[in-house]
């Protein structure tokens, strides 16, 4: 598989070849089109469902300190603050900034892999 790698990011260099890049949580979501009266198209992402959580395993627990970010918590775990969405996502919360407005809360971070039936990897 890792010599499809190189070949994916090329094509996610590519503009109008995928409108979401492998990075993002909407890379692998269904791409809709409405066409409106006049006949202009409109694409658009449709839903984006979670993957069922796993109770144990596939995810390590941090304990929030006062002043940390989801996206400083991205940098640390994955390397890439543009990831916070994962940690949201293992959460699961809608707000990401609900992850750090308490310090000494603890929340799920996935392991490199994801979580079984996601689709995708978490980095």
């Amino acid at each position: 598989m890792a010599d499809i790698e190189p070949y994916e990011s090329a094509l996610d260099a590519i503009p109008g070849a995928h409108p979401y890049p492998r990075s993002s949580r909407y890379h692998d979501v269904e791409i809709g089109v409405h066409r409106a009266e006049d006949g202009t198209e409109v694409r658009y992402a449709k839903r984006r469902l979670l993957p069922p959580l796993p109770e144990t395993g596939d995810v390590a627990e941090h304990t929030v300190s006062a002043g940390e970010r989801p996206d400083l918590l991205a940098q640390r775990y994955f390397g890439d603050p543009g990831q916070w969405w994962q940690i949201a996502d293992a959460n699961p919360v809608l707000d990401p900034a609900e992850l750090t407005d308490e310090a000494g809360r603890v929340i799920r971070v996935p392991y490199a892999g994801g979580f079984p039936g996601s689709g995708a990897p978490y980095v």
